[in-house]
């Protein structure tokens, strides 16, 4: 059975989900041990900054390619050019080999630029399942929730009165929640689905305060609301960040918020997406890109990078509104923190000598050749070889129309490439065979 409150369990993001809560637990309990504060949204924002200065070397790794690109995009469209109507194995085999040499005379990767978004996916689908269900992966937190939940079990009815909670406030746990302790369903599940949707109420309060009916859950059952209330204001200390539950979607919050007329709190969550679509913008904006180059325009994959530099805040702009409040202030500060990366690369960058980098990248370029046990030249006289051998093998039995004097001249010069050069080289093929 699928408890959201046990750490997510996916083959490949499970182990990401429960090394990211390591993480965010150590930094929680870091807060908590020296400064004396509880706080998950703090929390994230030194998470994040964690994570992207732990990336600070791919991140100006990444955009050193993006410079060298650009002055390389000229010898790369050169070689496309020269190739551009040659389908044939030999012309592909040789218009590969010259990339590579461009490659390596800059020293990128033509994945160079892959690297960091293949690192940022995985964390950012794991960070919403630790964002979103922080008691899994937060020991201290879970442990006052554990509380809370073992006082409610103690009591005749609570499955009720938990199924009640849970369709008043419209909570989404992943799960249909099964609050009834049976051969299947063991204490500790229900203890975890319990868990689940009470970290998930607008607020912990609002289990003792009259709902929407003007009902009130725990009247009758003291030492629960005596435990909830004891236990506010600790839920407020770790869990809200300016008044915004963190495990709560900014819609959500303005919908809830809206008949009760309380706009600073919409005006709050509004302000996450807000921020995200903003600070993502400039962000991109500081990155080098190839396609600032005029000469690129018409370039197919540079036309996509700037699609896609358009789409990605407009896209974070609107999911921002359906996910936890936590992965919006992780999307938000990253771009910040990123563009104050990207400030301090780009003037690093902006005093680099690109001639310098060359250098050092044709010897090591040269240097790797030389371990293979290839220099330059063999590569060349290989293509070439390789380049006669293959022409000579297609044109084999192509002389039915050649003329007969041409073939039987075994000793004149043929310009390359003529029907009767490729007829003489069917006949010394030949003369060969018969004296085997």
């Amino acid at each position: 059975m699928n408890i959201l409150l046990t750490p997510y369990d996916g083959a490949i993001l499970g182990p990401i989900a429960k090394l990211l809560g390591v993480i965010m637990d150590a930094i929680y309990m870091f807060m908590y041990n020296i400064f004396g504060i509880e706080n998950v949204g703090l929390s994230i924002i030194l998470f994040t900054i964690v994570i992207y200065t732990l990336m600070l070397p791919l991140t100006y790794k990444q955009q050193k390619f993006s410079k060298l690109s650009q002055a390389m995009q000229p010898e790369l469209k050169a070689i496309q050019e020269k190739y551009k109507n040659k389908k044939d194995e030999a012309s592909q085999m040789a218009m590969s080999n010259e990339t590579q040499m461009v490659y390596d005379k800059y020293g990128v990767s033509p994945m160079g630029s892959c690297g960091q978004m293949l690192i940022q996916m995985p964390i950012l689908l794991t960070l919403y399942r630790v964002f979103y269900n922080v008691p899994a992966y937060i020991t201290a937190v879970r442990d006052k929730f554990v509380v809370i939940a073992d006082e409610i079990m103690a009591y005749d009815g609570f499955a009720d009165i938990m199924t009640k909670i849970t369709t008043d406030y419209k909570v989404n746990t992943g799960v249909t929640p099964n609050f009834v302790v049976s051969d299947t369903n063991t204490i500790d599940q229900v203890r975890n689905y319990i868990i689940d949707v009470i970290y998930k109420v607008p607020s912990i309060d609002s289990l003792v305060k009259p709902n929407a009916d003007g009902e009130v859950y725990f009247t009758s059952l003291d030492s629960v609301t005596e435990i909830i209330n004891s236990g506010v204001k600790e839920f407020h200390e770790f869990n809200l960040f300016f008044g915004l539950n963190i495990s709560d979607t900014p819609w959500n919050i303005i919908t809830d918020n809206f008949s009760a007329g309380n706009f600073i709190l919409m005006f709050a969550a509004l302000m996450i997406p807000f921020l995200s679509w903003l600070t993502q913008v400039v962000s991109l904006k500081l990155m080098p890109t190839a396609n600032n180059d005029k000469n690129n325009q018409n370039d197919m994959m540079a036309q996509q990078m700037k699609m896609m530099n358009k789409t990605m805040p407009l896209m974070s702009l609107f999911f921002c509104f359906t996910l936890p409040v936590g992965l919006g202030i992780y999307w938000t500060i990253s771009a910040g923190y990123r563009c104050v990366q990207q400030l301090v690369i780009n003037k690093i960058i902006s005093n680099m000598s690109l001639d310098d980098i060359i250098e050092k990248n044709k010897e090591k370029a040269k240097q790797k050749q030389e371990k293979r046990g290839v220099y330059e030249n063999q590569i060349r006289e290989a293509a070439a070889m390789k380049t006669r051998t293959i022409e000579s093998k297609a044109n084999i039995g192509n002389y039915a129309d050649v003329d007969s004097d041409a073939y039987n001249n075994a000793n004149k010069i043929y310009k390359p490439g003529s029907m009767a050069s490729k007829a003489n080289m069917v006949r010394e093929y030949n003369e060969r065979n018969s004296r085997k």
